[in-house]
């Protein structure tokens, strides 16, 4: 039963944050800089013109997604409240606001949220529109974010974000770094063969077309087998056809202890027989905020570890490559969210560059 809770809350929980803002750029097209500017208004997911009339000093983030995005642009300190447990743990100082769930990180409570008050709520595309109507009702203002499916939708998000609660430059320095790390992967991994990869989320799940998660795989250097499945959307794929497919690669979310998949797919599949089998970091690749970039990069060093290497430092990857992980597999799931990707570019002069403009941004 906490292993289908899990699988349901990454599925669908987790996702958030799109909105009004410049289209992300890591294709090589310079991104527009969003600016703030009070008042705002803004149209969201329900339809409704969003007016906010002052920058916001007491924010409510509804999911982790949410929160994760408010940490990577500057905004935590404006955060009072927000799901606490599990799935926010990784952000520095998660337990200082308040938990507005009913105690389990995830269910969030209509009166919590409205106890403290804030000046602004962000809520994910998954919060319930009964429950936005009763904050809005309360007399809250409530921007409620439509689901990302596709990276640019998160670096979309990221900037509107900014937006609302006044952290424009925050959210310029953040995509601006997402940008230029996705660029690099790309054109490492771009001239290599792209295997074919199972993301195993759990009770026969996977990711599969118009999914930001697939992007993260074909960002990576991969073939997601969920989307050359025909699974759309999130959904779940038969082990019949797993075995006919044979993945090159199986990916599971580092929340499960061991891959969720069967034993039979573990020995009849190349992903198996060849321990090609590798765990990642579950809030960096199920939460659609600025850290899908770590996700990206810990794959991407994981299916083409020559070329990942040969770009830059890739030897220097802070811990998000441990081989020797107690169940044998690849454990790509990295620390608690302090760690900056290790990757450069080819050049050695822009790889030191971009070392020292990653220090800079470390949080």
């Amino acid at each position: 039963m906490h292993r289908l809770l899990s699988v349901v809350f990454a599925l669908f929980v987790l996702t958030s944050s799109m909105g009004m803002g410049a289209v992300g750029a890591h294709d090589g097209v310079a991104a527009a800089q969003v600016e703030c500017e009070f008042p705002v208004t803004m149209t969201d997911a329900t339809g409704e013109e969003v007016t906010i009339e002052e920058e916001p000093e007491r924010v409510v983030a509804m999911q982790p997604s949410d929160a994760q995005t408010l940490w990577e642009i500057g905004a935590r300190d404006k955060v009072v409240g927000m799901p606490v447990g599990q799935y926010t743990e990784y952000l520095e100082g998660y337990d200082e606001p308040a938990d507005i769930t009913e105690g389990d990180g995830i269910t969030v409570s209509t009166e919590r949220v409205i106890e403290l008050e804030p000046d602004l709520v962000v809520a994910s595309s998954v919060a319930d529109e009964e429950q936005i109507g009763q904050l809005r009702d309360a007399g809250l203002t409530v921007y409620h974010f439509e689901e990302e499916t596709s990276i640019d939708d998160v670096i979309e998000g990221t900037e509107t974000t900014g937006q609302l609660v006044g952290e424009c430059e925050g959210a310029n320095e953040t995509v601006d770094w997402m940008n230029e790390e996705i660029r690099s992967i790309e054109e490492a991994v771009g001239d290599e063969e792209s295997p074919t990869v199972l993301y195993a989320m759990g009770d026969g799940f996977t990711a599969g077309q118009g999914t930001f998660i697939e992007e993260i795989i074909t960002t990576a250097g991969g073939e997601n087998l969920g989307s050359s499945a025909g699974i759309e959307f999130y959904g779940q794929i038969s082990e019949e056809v797993v075995l006919a497919e044979d993945p090159d690669w199986i990916v599971y979310p580092d929340n499960f202890d061991e891959p969720p998949v069967s034993d039979q797919v573990l020995e009849e599949t190349t992903a198996g027989q060849e321990d090609r089998i590798v765990a990642v970091d579950s809030n960096r690749m199920n939460q659609p905020g600025p850290q899908v970039v770590y996700a990206i990069d810990a794959l991407a060093e994981a299916l083409h570890p020559e070329a990942y290497a040969a770009a830059g430092n890739g030897e220097e990857t802070n811990g998000t490559n441990d081989t020797n992980a107690s169940d044998g597999t690849n454990d790509t799931s990295g620390e608690s969210g302090e760690d900056q990707p290790g990757f450069g570019i080819a050049a050695t002069l822009a790889a030191l560059v971009m070392a020292a403009f990653l220090l800079l941004r470390r949080r």
